[in-house]
């Protein structure tokens, strides 16, 4: 499903930067990643030129007008940074912007950190050609760990370089272009040193809330909430599993019989899953791509991390009665303290806010 995969996907923010920046990379990493990067900037061309070629397929044309209404909307309206970032096209010719490889140990969930001087320690490495991601992915599996690669159509150098509209960030329709390009920006706006959970939940909520006043001032129907829903069932599918399988690893067991009770435990995930979608969506099939790839605990690493504290960024921006000024400097506030602080105070908040987002998109909390 589009946006499933989308979501998985949002996991490669800022993995350019990280990689060009870090000192402590092989040669060959910081190669592959200075070579990408460089290669993308070239491919730059801008949107408004583009738009007036008459060269310009249409639907391409329709696509990049869409995205400039969306960067103006986002400086004028959401009063994220002013720049030249978003407003150039570049196309890519592949599926993805970067692939990420993520890793854990075999009998853990928790995932391999890579620590860069500017991004901080992430879950994962990206990689601008799907075949250095392969083979980096085979190096870990043949460690013993378990791996995973996900594609990801976009990503955020946090305002080093002009990032521009890639061909991979059109893949989707409606408005999930504009919310990318929200998303992105909020990267550029504010940004925690390795606290991907904070960061990633950060640009999320300003991705939704951005696209709920896109849709008001465009009158386009408002979201009902029922994707919403799903993402948020599905998620907790996966997350009931990883601490399923934490309880497993947390036993005393001879490394066969936990290899076993692993693979009971995700096999019964793909049970549960299919009796969620045939029972409560309809047979809506659009999450069914995630079982056509091997399941392992790296395949479980996005999930969570990546959304958590949305419903406490909800609850800090009504605090602050929708002001985006006054909301990016309460979130800067809480982004300064440090983790122990942070994470107390977007735990607070969290718990108060989960309560009204679960009756907003119809589920229990």
């Amino acid at each position: 499903m589009q946006h499933a995969g989308r979501r998985l996907a949002l996991a490669g923010v800022a993995v350019a930067v990280a990689a060009l920046t870090s000192a402590c990379s092989t040669l060959g990493y910081y190669w592959q990643a200075a070579q990408g990067e460089r290669a993308l900037l070239a491919a730059r061309r801008p949107l408004a030129s583009l738009v007036a070629d008459p060269e310009t397929p249409p639907a391409l044309r329709a696509r990049l007008q869409l995205a400039e209404q969306a960067r103006a909307f986002a400086s004028n309206h959401l009063h994220l940074p002013r720049n030249a970032s978003y407003t150039d096209y570049a196309d890519l010719g592949r599926a993805y912007a970067v692939w990420n490889v993520y890793a854990t140990p075999e009998f853990s969930v928790q995932p391999v950190q890579h620590c860069f001087p500017i991004a901080g320690c992430v879950a994962y490495r990206g990689y601008f050609h799907e075949a250095d991601a392969d083979a980096a992915a085979a190096r870990w599996h043949a460690r013993g760990d378990d791996v995973a690669v996900i594609g990801a159509p976009a990503f955020s150098t946090l305002g080093w370089f002009d990032d521009p509209v890639l061909s991979t960030m059109l893949r989707w329709g409606g408005d999930a272009l504009a919310g990318q390009i929200f998303h992105e920006l909020a990267h550029q706006q504010f940004y925690v040193k390795g606290d991907t959970q904070f960061n990633e939940s950060w640009a999320n909520f300003v991705e939704q809330e951005g696209l709920r006043q896109w849709r008001v001032k465009h009158g386009t129907p408002a979201d009902a909430g029922v994707a919403r829903a799903r993402s948020r069932a599905f998620t907790q599918l996966m997350l009931s599993t990883r601490a399923e399988l934490a309880a497993l690893y947390a036993q005393p067991l001879a490394a066969d019989v936990m290899r076993a009770r692993k693979q009971a435990l995700f096999a019964q995930l793909e049970a549960r899953y299919r009796k969620l979608r045939d029972t409560q969506w309809d047979g809506y099939a659009g999450y069914d791509a995630f079982f056509n790839r091997p399941l392992n605990n790296a395949a479980l690493v996005p999930f969570g991390i990546y959304d958590a504290w949305v419903p406490g960024f909800r609850e800090l921006f009504l605090q602050q009665a929708g002001s985006w000024p006054a909301f990016y400097a309460a979130v800067a506030h809480i982004g300064k303290q440090d983790k122990a602080k942070r994470d107390a105070e977007m735990t607070k908040l969290t718990s108060v806010g989960t309560a009204s987002t679960a009756a907003s998109i119809g589920v229990q909390p």
